[in-house]
């Protein structure tokens, strides 16, 4: 359903009509495991735990609000992902979900790539030791710096972006006595939202070269002429939050025909494909994600009957799960603040984040669900709205949920699935301080990124 909009952001109380909500859960104090991360659950007292912690304890060690990462759910879907798709093909982590030394790390031990799209991304990943052939360099405005710097390391990608993108990555290889690996990045008329695509008018975007009108071929015969290049394959992108492979069954077509057109142009069979990311994770329980193994079996097959059909060597395959991989694993964990009912309407439950530590309701209208943690409760479930504390009437981390109506100031709440985007996009709106990003497993629970005191803004804050 399509909410109204206006310049300023959602219209205030803004109130879906009677009947619209589902109705609420049999058991509030349920953690369902399908947006909960693995190793989550309430002990005998109710409090919910993670790695073995309770939230009781993480909230004072750490303070509110804060993310809290399972560590073991983090490195499992790892080694699922790599596992899925074998040793002949490639998972990249998609570092804009969210990056960290510790993260870039865990990526490494657990046998993963590394897709970076800035250059803070790639200083993250060399300070924390991964080996520069593993990196892929993403951005459809990359630096010149960027680019010097990716090269000089040795990345083992950069992704092309633009006609002068091909020129500049060139140029700057060639000047450090390089021959720079690269794929083009093609947009192919196909995205993909959730559960359907549309294979028409997408070619007005930022990013990519369009196959439409011959772009993409123009782009490839000028890589193929450039001494600083060495094109070894073509990249493409479709979507987020990505439910079902049909939309990849359109792209790999249309990739795979530019492949056949290299080939009987050029003589040139390309050795690789990157069907990209955006595979969708569950957010509410209505949401039904994929498997890795079934993601890997459908995208191979895709492929491999496409390239069959067209008469072509099998390339190897390349995909870049983020979301998939961090978002289930962390929960933001904030303490209610006020509880203010609106008698007929809904009750609003403030807590002390908000849109700086999650700006993906008030961005995206993105939903997530929400459960009280520091207890459990037989209370009846009143309908609310969870709310932030910053001046904007749109911001709402929850905007449409279920809790306990003896709910009161002091208790502590989790929103699930945060981990993607979430820390990454924050902010620090009205001076905020971002949150700390915790890794909890076997018992014993660290900061990854610390929280950000007002020392640091005020040594940013020059006068």
């Amino acid at each position: 359903m399509s909410r109204s909009a206006h310049p300023a952001g959602p219209r205030h109380a803004d109130v879906l009509p009677e009947g619209h909500y589902a109705a609420p859960p049999a058991d509030l104090n349920q953690l369902d495991p399908r947006v909960w991360s693995r190793t989550v659950s309430r002990n005998a007292d109710g409090v919910a735990t993670v790695g073995g912690v309770d939230v009781k304890t993480l909230a004072e060690e750490f303070g509110t609000p804060g993310y809290f990462l399972d560590e073991a759910d983090f490195r499992a879907r790892c080694r699922a992902w790599r596992e899925a798709f074998g040793e002949d093909a490639d998972v990249f982590y998609a570092g804009k979900a969210f990056l960290s030394r510790a993260v870039v790390r865990w990526l490494n031990e657990e046998g993963l790539n590394l897709d970076v799209c800035s250059g803070g991304e790639l200083a993250t990943a060399l300070a924390a030791g991964m080996p520069a052939e593993r990196i892929a360099m993403h951005g459809n405005n990359k630096t010149v710096h960027e680019i010097e710097r990716a090269v000089a390391a040795g990345v083992g990608r950069i992704v092309l972006d633009s006609f002068q993108e091909i020129a500049r990555v060139a140029h700057i290889a060639q000047r450090l006595g390089r021959r720079q690996p690269v794929q083009i990045r093609v947009t192919v008329g196909v995205e993909a939202h959730t559960h359907e695509f549309i294979a028409t008018a997408h070619e007005d975007q930022k990013f990519g070269i369009p196959l439409a009108g011959g772009l993409a071929a123009e782009a490839v015969r000028r890589a193929l002429k450039l001494d600083g290049l060495e094109l070894i394959g073509i990249h493409s992108h479709i979507g987020s939050q990505i439910f079902d492979t049909s939309g990849f069954e359109v792209a790999a077509h249309r990739v795979v025909g530019l492949l056949k057109e290299i080939r009987d142009e050029h003589g040139v069979e390309l050795p690789e494909i990157d069907l990209g990311g955006g595979l969708g994770i569950a957010y509410t329980p209505e949401d039904d994600p994929r498997e890795p193994q079934e993601i890997a079996k459908a995208l191979r097959d895709i492929v491999h009957r496409e390239c069959e059909t067209a008469g072509l060597a099998v390339p190897r395959l390349s995909v870049e799960p983020g979301r998939a991989i961090v978002g289930p694993t962390t929960f933001t964990l904030y303490e209610v603040g006020t509880v203010k009912e609106l008698p007929g309407l809904r009750t609003y439950v403030s807590v002390d984040g908000g849109m700086s530590d999650n700006i993906r309701t008030a961005l995206y209208d993105a939903d997530y669900t929400v459960a009280l943690v520091s207890r459990d409760s037989t209370a009846e479930p009143m309908l609310s709205r969870v709310v932030g504390k910053h001046c904007e009437s749109g911001d709402i981390v929850v905007r449409d949920a279920f809790l306990p109506a003896d709910l009161a100031p002091g208790d502590l709440i989790a929103v699930p699935a945060t981990g993607a985007y979430c820390r990454s996009m924050a902010s620090n709106y009205n001076h905020a301080l971002r949150p700390p990003v915790v890794a909890v497993g076997d018992g014993q629970a660290r900061e990854i990124v610390r929280r950000e005191t007002e020392e640091d803004l005020l040594r940013l804050d020059v006068g």
